[in-house]
């Protein structure tokens, strides 16, 4: 069975800063930086065009850093690939995407959304987390999804403080 999670990244700029964020490859380079604090990434495509914006990052995860019940199921370094499309920009503006990994036992997709708030802005990402291994199945999916609130809330800070000094 799968497992949701809603998070939101509230922000005070307004919906056209944050999205201008979305389609500068500075912003992108910024968040990639952020998280080589944690383990090896990069970005591996990064197009923006009249359908909106495409991103691919691409995350390795050393096996041993990993908690015991996901090394036992990775029996290598997790590679995550992370494909991430903000549609064209609009008074609220969707996106989706979603992470795979090489021989993984499962999925991870999602969904995003930019709207107005009276203090700013809200990107919101409605994740769901799918593992198809009896009995450690719903331990992995929730610990994917406890780690993905530290994940966008890191990229959240980012967003942050990127927008504070270049908005």
């Amino acid at each position: 069975m799968a497992r949701r999670m809603n998070y939101s990244a509230r922000l005070p700029f307004t919906t056209e800063q944050v999205y201008g964020a979305l389609t500068t490859r500075d912003y992108w380079d910024a968040v990639i930086e952020e998280l080589r604090k944690y383990s090896e990434n990069e970005l591996t495509r990064f197009e923006v065009t009249a359908d909106g914006v495409d991103v691919v990052m691409r995350h390795i995860i050393p096996r041993d850093t990993l908690p015991d019940v996901a090394q036992a199921v990775m029996k290598k370094d997790m590679v995550i690939t992370r494909n991430i499309h903000h549609d064209a920009y609009s008074e609220t503006t969707a996106g989706k995407y979603d992470a795979s990994i090489p021989a993984g036992p499962g999925s991870l997709t999602g969904t995003t959304s930019l709207f107005a708030t009276e203090a700013g802005s809200t990107l919101r990402t409605t994740s769901e987390a799918k593992v198809y291994i009896p009995f450690i199945g719903g331990k992995l999916e929730q610990l994917m999804l406890v780690n993905l609130v530290d994940l966008w809330r890191g990229e959240g800070e980012v967003t942050h403080d990127w927008l504070t000094k270049n908005a």
